[in-house]
């Protein structure tokens, strides 16, 4: 199957994505995002149609397509097509559609591994491709276990990477780890920025490697505009799971006589981790902005750093085409093998 034909499909299904299909597609699709939430209660409607639309209108648009495939000579038409596993993550929505477009493009075969939070949205969509082109449908297996690959694209903790270098370290591989995102925040920021950077921190509740979990302010910052900004996500308290953790860490903070501030959905705290547990937002203070620059690009944990002069404020979950995970360019390991 010829990449121009496949690119045909992938802005199909963006199309049935963003509900343009039959009226019996966007039933089919109405009872994929409900039975995605009956699995797991963090995939909320909101949440759901989010990653649907990032994907149906940050990927899945012909021209964004061949632009992309595009910087890749040869690319969708190896000498030799391979095997390729990949081993899909599951905290927010549909995270790991990019590493199976991707491979579905690059003219390899895939084996994918599903996350156990994530077995209805990705393969419902995998699903659609087939039932429009057989031949396409006949690209991806999905397994429980993956053995006999020519390499490895695998995503988890930091603990399950150890396990995928013991397993996987004789193949070419992509491993990666746990990752987070921050914030710089200079004190000059409109209301319509810190309300931006709300989104950017309290998306798919958090859960997701480009959520901020750590702003880094200058000395005398005022954080009341910060923390008004965030009550438009007094909402997300309505979720238990998510009420559990604000309260979970409210108590703990209390025990441990931890300083702490809160607006009644988020704990903001200061410590040096850029890692926050959930319904926490960490921060810390600067005095040199230039050597908390040389301090961030050093940090092998940051997947974003948002900010007025980086990635902007509230665009930190609209990642394109060539927003890697990681920063590891999947679709130029792919075309390398």
């Amino acid at each position: 199957m010829n990449l121009t034909t496949k690119i045909t499909l992938l802005e199909r299904l963006g199309a049935y994505l963003n509900g343009q299909g039959t009226e019996e597609e966007r039933d089919q699709l109405l009872l994929a995002k409900e039975k995605a939430f009956h699995q797991n209660g963090w995939f909320i409607p909101e949440f759901v149609d989010l990653a649907i639309r990032q994907i149906a209108d940050n990927f899945l648009q012909r021209p964004l397509l061949e632009a992309w495939v595009a910087q890749y000579p040869g690319f969708g038409t190896p000498a030799s097509p391979k095997t390729v596993g990949i081993v899909s993550a599951g905290n927010i929505p549909l995270v790991g559609f990019h590493d199976w477009m991707t491979g579905f493009l690059s003219g390899h075969n895939i084996k994918l591994k599903l996350s156990s939070k994530d077995t209805v949205l990705l393969p419902h969509l995998i699903g659609k491709i087939a039932e429009w082109s057989p031949e396409a449908g006949e690209i991806t297996s999905i397994q429980e276990i993956l053995k006999d690959c020519d390499a490895y694209i695998a995503t988890g903790s930091n603990n399950s990477a150890r396990y995928f270098e013991y397993y996987f370290s004789k193949y070419p591989h992509i491993i990666r780890r746990n990752r987070t995102s921050v914030a710089v925040l200079t004190g000059e920021e409109t209301p319509a920025q810190l309300e931006s950077l709300a989104s950017d921190a309290l998306l798919y509740f958090g859960l997701g490697c480009r959520n901020v979990t750590k702003v880094y302010v200058p000395e005398g910052y005022d954080f009341e505009p910060l923390m008004k900004a965030f009550k438009q996500y007094d909402w997300l308290m309505d979720n238990h799971k998510y009420k559990n953790n604000y309260d979970y860490n409210f108590a703990l903070f209390l025990l441990n006589s931890a300083p702490f501030t809160t607006n009644d959905n988020l704990l903001l705290h200061e410590n040096e981790s850029v890692f926050s547990p959930l319904s926490v937002l960490n921060y810390s203070i600067y005095r040199d902005r230039a050597e908390l620059e040389t301090q961030l690009a050093d940090n092998p944990d940051l997947q974003c750093i948002v900010a007025a002069d980086r990635i902007p404020f509230g665009q930190a979950q609209s990642p394109r085409l060539s927003d890697y995970a990681d920063g590891v360019d999947t679709a130029a390991f792919l075309a390398a093998l």
